[in-house]
């Protein structure tokens, strides 16, 4: 191997934390070295990849949502009316205090997410029913004060695509509707990057502050803890009666409007990256792949014939609408696949003399590592087909990895011994302090209780011996 491809090789995945962070970087996802803790550059590359994975969130959003954007300063009256959710980030909060060197009349929090930033306008612009259901979203950064071990894409200070909506309604069960239409965005949106994910109803002291309840949607990582990408929170009337949103119902009477509210961050890619990449580096389901197929010329003495079939293949590709670069640098072969395979490019197109003569391209395939000669002809229609076979084995080999690392327990050391390699299905009787103590003697948190509840008829909870009520999922969480 070349000198240069050994100074880029990457640890074995099984040593995750540390494959995860040399991935970042050689992948040319991000840049680890601002010299801010938790804030992180993004590559170009990396950050065609979170482009192209928002795009598939404002595809899904904007059949009924309207994106927009408020402000980053939240003054500090309005920051605080909310005391059960300031209380839930009080520690948390960046403040602005001067203007320059002039102290401000008012601080400033660089929100940390935006509920106390929106609101006050929804008192403004919800009148009647009429303006009901009323559906925004915006994709903007945030701040918290992380004072945990910040993690590129997982823990940050700066979380720098946070997509949160913001939704006003005129009852708790539409509002309800709503967080179910939330969790179904999120599984089709995770469905097109090939993640599996499990949903799941947070307990009650695991919920977001002011909310009615939460319903996240979480991730198993390589290592077996989970993190959770996603969550939609039932706000109830709580935010409305706190900034006055009412609105006018059919018979003139002014009544408080229900909320919900939702998010999804760039933890997104840290699933997508850790959850398909391997030992070679990346691995990028098609759709987001900011390249989707490479052309590699194998020159040899003549190469003119070479080089213009190259040009004229990524020019009928790119008419297709598939993203196609030809790398005619002059590296070896070895060291060009070497690269692109670590940039997580799905699909490889070698194309040399004898390919030519005989009117066709080798494909090779970066999930599988499958190679196979199609036809010039139809190339197209076939690098088409392998993109939709690569979907469909990504997120096959996922789904796979998930239920094989999800362990049914009934007693808590059985919880214990299984917490280790993955999520742990067992049961609670739903008593608060029960549920407490739970997560005391294993030393882990109840993720949460799946949405598709299971029955428990014949279980009973493993921390009291009673019936249990519930099914639940444990785990380690990030």
């Amino acid at each position: 191997m070349a000198q240069q491809e050994k100074e880029a090789s990457l640890p074995p995945k099984e040593n995750f934390s540390e494959w995860y962070n040399e991935l970042l970087q050689l992948g040319r996802i991000m840049d680890v070295r601002y010299p801010v803790k938790g804030s992180y550059v993004w590559f170009p590359f990396g950050y065609s990849i979170r482009q192209n994975v928002y795009n598939i969130m404002r595809n899904l959003l904007d059949k009924d949502h309207d994106e927009t954007q408020f402000p980053l300063l939240i003054p500090e009256p309005e920051f605080m009316k909310e005391a059960e959710h300031i209380k839930g980030f009080e520690d948390e909060v960046y403040w602005v205090t001067h203007g320059g060197t002039s102290p401000l009349d008012v601080k400033l929090a660089l929100r940390p997410t935006s509920e106390t930033a929106i609101y006050p306008m929804y008192k403004l612009w919800v009148r009647s029913h009429a303006d009901l259901p009323l559906r925004l979203y915006q994709i903007v950064n945030t701040f918290r004060y992380e004072t945990k071990h910040t993690r590129p894409l997982i823990r940050l200070r700066e979380i720098t695509s946070f997509k949160e909506a913001h939704t006003v309604h005129a009852t708790w069960d539409d509002a309800a509707k709503q967080v179910d239409e939330a969790i179904r965005i999120y599984l089709e949106f995770y469905k097109r990057l090939a993640i599996p994910v499990l949903p799941s109803k947070r307990p009650d002291w695991d919920k977001f502050p002011g909310a009615d309840y939460t319903i996240a949607v979480d991730a198993l990582m390589p290592d077996g803890k989970t993190l959770q990408v996603g969550t939609a929170h039932h706000l109830g009337n709580n935010f409305a009666k706190t900034f006055e949103i009412t609105y006018e119902d059919p018979d003139g009477e002014q009544v408080y409007a229900f909320q919900t509210c939702y998010g999804v961050s760039e933890r997104s890619l840290a699933a997508l990256i850790s959850i398909h990449g391997d030992d070679k580096g990346l691995v990028i389901p098609p759709e987001v792949a900011p390249i989707q197929a490479v052309i590699i010329p194998i020159i040899f003495k003549e190469s003119e014939d070479v080089l213009r079939a190259c040009d004229e293949l990524k020019e009928k590709l790119e008419a297709e609408g598939i993203r196609v670069k030809i790398d005619a640098s002059d590296k070896r072969p070895g060291a060009k696949y070497y690269r692109w395979e670590m940039q997580g490019v799905p699909l490889r197109i070698e194309l040399g003399p004898r390919d030519l003569k005989n009117n066709a391209a080798m494909l090779a395939r970066r999930d599988n590592g499958e190679k196979s000669s199609v036809p010039l002809d139809g190339i197209v229609e076939e690098v088409r087909n392998t993109f939709a076979d690569i979907q469909e084995n990504l997120y096959s080999n996922a789904s796979k990895n998930l239920e094989d690392n999800i362990y049914e327990s009934e007693t808590i050391d059985s919880i214990k011994e299984n917490l280790p390699k993955g999520i742990v299905k067992s049961y609670w009787c739903g008593e608060r302090e029960c549920g407490l103590e739970m997560e005391e003697a294993i030393g882990a948190g109840i993720l949460g209780i799946p949405t598709d509840q299971p029955s428990c008829d014949d279980k009973n909870c493993p921390m009291c011996g009673s019936q249990a009520t519930n099914t639940i999922y444990v785990a380690r969480t990030y």
